[in-house]
Order: C-alpha cells, then sequence, then structure tokens
C-alpha cells in the first residue's frame, strides 16, 4: 500500500491539525525558552513545507482550496466579533492615533523598502510585502487574508512569515527596552502628568471576568461564521472585476471584513470562544499555506527581503514616534501601540505586562482595532507596492 503522498482530504487535514496541535503542545509542556523567540507560528508553517517538499503531504489538494473558501473567511469573521473601537479609545484616548500612525508608517515603508531592494528580488516579491503588511498593520488572520485578496502563493507566503519572525526580534527588546526611557519620552512629547494614573482608572472600569464559551455558544459561532462567508460569496459574485486590482477573492476578503466589523457593533460580539475558535482556524490556514510553499524559491530571497524589512520596520518607528509628539503620548502607549501592529494581540499583551500590567486588556483591544482595518491597509499596501515594482 502507497501511504505517501497522503492524498485524502481526512489525512491532509488529520495531519496539518496535528502539526498545528503538536507544537502547541510542545510549548506547553516543555516550558522550552526557544519558543520565546520562535513562537508555534514558524514550526506550523515550516512543518508542512518539509512534509510537501519531501513528498509526504502533496502540493495540491482539493482540500488546501476548500479551506480557502470556507477556513480563511471563517476566522475572519470571528476575529472580528471581538473589536472594541470605544472600549480602546476610552482607556488608551490617544494612543489608538500612535498605533495608526504605525499604520501609515507600515504603509510608507513597504514600498520604500521594497524599492530599495527590489534589483535582488523577484517580480513577484511585491505580493510578500502585501502579505507582511497584513501581519504588521493586523495580525496573522490579515497576513491569511490579504494572501488570498492579492493571490500570493505559499513561497511569498513563506517570505512574509520569515520576515514577520525576524524581525519580531529585533523589535520586541526595543519596545520592551523602552521603559527605561519613560521619563526622557515624556519630555520629548510633552505628555501630561496624570496621563498614567487616567488610563488605569478607565482599564478597571472597563475589565470584565472572561466567561467559558458553552456548546450553544460554539455552534452559535459557527453558524455566524458559515452564514456571513456564504453571504459574502453571493455578494462577491455579483460584484464587477478589475483584474488585478479587484478579482473575486478581492471581494470576498472586503466584504467578509465588512460584514465582521458590523457584526462586531451587535450582541454577537458578546459570545466568549470567537477569538480562541478564529485563532484555531488561522494555524491551520498557516499549515495549509507551508503545504504549498516551495521551499528553494524563498530561501533565494531571504536576505534582500530581510534587510528590506528591517528598513520598513524602522520606518515604521519613526512614524510612531511622530505620532507620539504630535499626540503627546507616554512611551508605554506608544510601545503598546507598535506592539499592537507588529505583533498582534498576543505582543501587545506581553509588552503591556511588561510596561504597565493593567493595560493589558486595553492592548488587546487595540490590537482587534489592527485586525478590522488591516486588510484594507494592506491591500492598498500591496497595491503601492506592486506599482513599485
Amino acid at each position: 500500500m502507497d501511504w505517501f503522498p497522503i492524498t485524502s482530504m481526512a489525512g491532509v487535514l488529520a495531519t496539518l491539525s496535528a502539526i498545528c496541535a503538536f507544537f502547541f503542545w510542545l510549548e506547553r509542556c516543555t516550558g522550552w525558552r526557544l519558543f520565546q523567540y520562535l513562537p508555534p507560528l514558524i514550526f506550523i508553517y515550516l512543518a508542512p513545507v518539509v512534509l510537501s517538499n519531501t513528498g509526504v503531504l502533496p502540493t495540491t489538494s482539493p482540500v488546501y482550496d476548500t479551506m480557502n473558501r470556507l477556513v480563511l473567511p471563517m476566522m475572519l469573521v470571528l476575529l472580528l466579533l471581538k473589536v472594541n473601537v470605544g472600549g480602546a479609545v476610552r482607556v488608551l484616548g490617544r494612543g489608538v492615533g500612535v498605533m495608526l500612525f504605525g499604520t501609515l508608517g507600515v504603509m510608507v515603508g513597504a514600498p520604500v523598502g521594497l524599492l530599495l531592494f527590489k534589483s535582488w528580488l523577484s517580480p513577484e516579491a511585491w505580493k510578500a510585502f502585501g502579505v507582511l503588511a497584513g501581519s504588521w498593520i493586523g495580525g496573522t488572520g490579515n497576513m491569511a487574508a490579504v494572501s488570498e485578496m492579492i493571490d500570493a502563493g505559499g513561497t511569498e507566503f513563506g517570505l512574509a512569515v520569515l520576515g514577520d519572525s525576524t524581525i519580531y526580534l529585533l523589535w520586541l527588546p526595543i519596545l520592551l527596552g523602552s521603559k527605561k526611557f519613560a521619563d526622557r519620552f515624556a519630555s520629548y512629547t510633552g505628555v501630561e502628568n496624570d496621563r498614567l494614573e487616567r488610563m488605569e482608572a478607565a482599564a478597571a472600569a472597563e475589565h470584565g471576568e472572561p466567561k467559558a464559551p458553552s456548546t450553544p455558544d460554539l455552534l452559535g459561532l459557527l453558524c455566524i461564521a458559515l452564514l456571513a462567508t456564504w453571504v459574502a460569496e453571493l455578494l462577491a459574485g455579483r460584484l464587477p472585476i478589475a483584474e488585478p486590482y479587484l478579482s473575486a477573492g478581492t471581494w470576498r476578503m472586503l466584504l467578509i471584513t465588512t460584514i465582521g466589523i458590523g457584526l462586531s457593533f451587535t450582541r454577537m460580539s458578546e459570545m466568549p470562544g470567537s477569538h480562541e475558535l478564529g485563532m484555531a482556524l488561522v494555524y491551520l490556514f498557516v499549515a495549509r499555506m507551508g503545504a504549498v510553499a516551495e521551499l528553494d524559491r524563498a530561501a533565494s530571497q531571504a536576505m534582500p527581503f530581510l534587510a528590506a524589512a528591517t528598513v520598513w520596520i524602522f520606518i515604521h518607528g519613526a512614524f510612531c514616534l511622530l505620532g507620539a509628539k504630535l499626540l503627546k503620548v507616554d512611551v508605554h502607549t506608544a510601545a503598546i501601540a507598535s506592539a499592537a501592529n507588529i505583533g498582534g494581540a498576543a505582543s501587545a499583551s506581553v509588552v503591556a505586562s511588561h510596561h504597565q500590567q493593567s493595560l493589558v486588556p486595553a492592548s488587546i483591544l487595540m490590537a482587534l482595532i489592527g485586525y478590522a482595518i488591516g486588510n484594507f491597509a494592506a491591500y492598498f499596501t500591496a497595491l503601492l507596492c506592486r506599482a513599485v515594482s
């Protein structure tokens, strides 16, 4: 009997799910410091790359197409349900404006980085910049969504994952270490003396105890995600196509993002478990992207892409400093704002806990705003990079 490649849809899904579960189990059970520098996301992407390039997993399969059609839009709806712009503004105030300055820095830095290093990159490298912009404005879910919007392959997605994880190792210590310069930073920005106390009071007023999801909650969430996916697909088929800028896939992602944001203003946002379920689907989709990647193409472009991403991240940092100066924001909020962009909810909470523990819940709310604007802003960034390319 021929076991490999695994051609069964159930077999492929089982393998991808097992990879995701295994690396999170390994992180939790071993407590290895390795995972502080290389999060499970990297291994969840790389393991399928190895398996598909060695013939264990197929590089093409109907299950991959099905995941594009179902898993991707479902996870976006589930993640966007928890967006709470009002809560983030009430706690962090002008800090949300600093995050938007940081977003603008990501949008400007991408084409600049590509322009400087495009002679060493392939003509399709602009897609990797667009995909990474999705992560650096929102999070991993946006990275996956933008890859569908611009028809990025597994190779371009792999470059984005490499840039995301490598630059994160450079940027996170800077954000954590900035706490030492709080007084000097306050003098630079002219922040009010009582700003931190006001934020802590607002955070205490917003804080609520998390609730464990019940079976009806999970069934309701699946129903909402599938229904939104269905509606977006129906509408996308009736909208005009303008290749290469507006494909049916692009319309689907823009519509599902809009629907998810709209649902976040309803009582559905109070259903527990949506973020956890959405993130589970995100990691499953990342494993799927690894399975269709071509290892040799990504490896040949790794160094120039990382050089461009390094220039890019410091442009983002400069915009954050400018935003903090103009809006008179403290270093704690500015660091959280940058982390909310570059690393998403997980990194924002890490930076917040280091700077000011009481701001952790608000930092997650700020990161969720990035989820809401990430697809729109990153898609526009990808178009800018396409023009430069």
